[in-house]
């Protein structure tokens, strides 16, 4: 599913992010007080704007309530990143991701309303990526482009289903595999498609980032209506 999502602070993690997201079809607005930042990115995001993330007017001038993921991946201006999570948070975006230095930065970050802190350099950013259009995924590792495992665990609503009548396998709805299950101390390694999802299951599942993304979202949908 295609997300309206903001990048602010063009360092190479947030550069990283934003391409990736990008790449992937998403709508990306990157943000940086830094003109040459912001220059040298407008080609590879869907928008690039000079402006200061820290002032409240500017973020609603943009309309930041309208997108649905924030992340703030400034680096070490900590006041800056501190005061721009707060905003966006303040003026109702849904989900805020925050970068963080060190254990105290993301300390404060999470006192202060971030949904996720992350601890992440350059390299991590196309993981992160992931996470930000899986939301209801802990891990995600990427094998091919476009395709990847991810671990997930179940909601309630699921419990009590066989994998086949969920939609899983290759041939199932969602042509998403059920690698593994994490069942407490157990693991069970390539699981029957009869086998009952059970309460608090952790499955590893392999497939398109696109057949993932609309399996986890109409599960989040289902989970909602609980």
């Amino acid at each position: 599913m295609k997300r309206q999502i903001i990048v602010i602070g063009l360092g190479r993690f947030g550069i990283s992010l934003a391409t990736t997201l990008s790449a992937a079809g998403h709508d990306v607005l990157a943000i940086d007080k830094d003109e040459n930042k912001v220059q040298n990115i407008a080609s590879q995001v869907t928008h690039a704007i000079q402006a200061d993330a820290t002032n409240e007017s500017v973020l609603k001038e943009l309309g930041v309530a309208n997108f649905d993921i924030a992340i703030v991946a400034i680096g070490s201006a900590i006041e800056s990143s501190v005061l721009s999570t707060i905003l966006l948070k303040k003026l109702g975006v849904h989900y805020v991701i925050a970068r963080a230095n060190d254990e105290l930065h993301g300390s404060i970050l999470e006192k202060i309303g971030a949904d996720n802190v992350v601890y992440a350099e350059r390299e991590m950013g196309t993981k992160v990526a992931h996470g930000v259009t899986l939301i209801e995924v802990s891990d995600y590792m990427a094998v091919a482009p476009g395709y990847g495992i991810a671990k997930f665990t179940v909601p309630p609503h699921l419990v009590g289903e066989s994998l086949s009548k969920v939609g899983f396998g290759y041939k199932g709805k969602w042509e998403v595999a059920t690698l593994l299950i994490q069942r407490g101390k157990e693991v069970i390694v390539t699981p029957s498609l009869g086998e009952v999802i059970k309460p608090e299951d952790v499955l590893i599942l392999a497939g398109s980032d696109d057949k993932l993304e609309k399996m986890l979202t109409e599960f989040q949908e289902e989970k909602d209506k609980q």
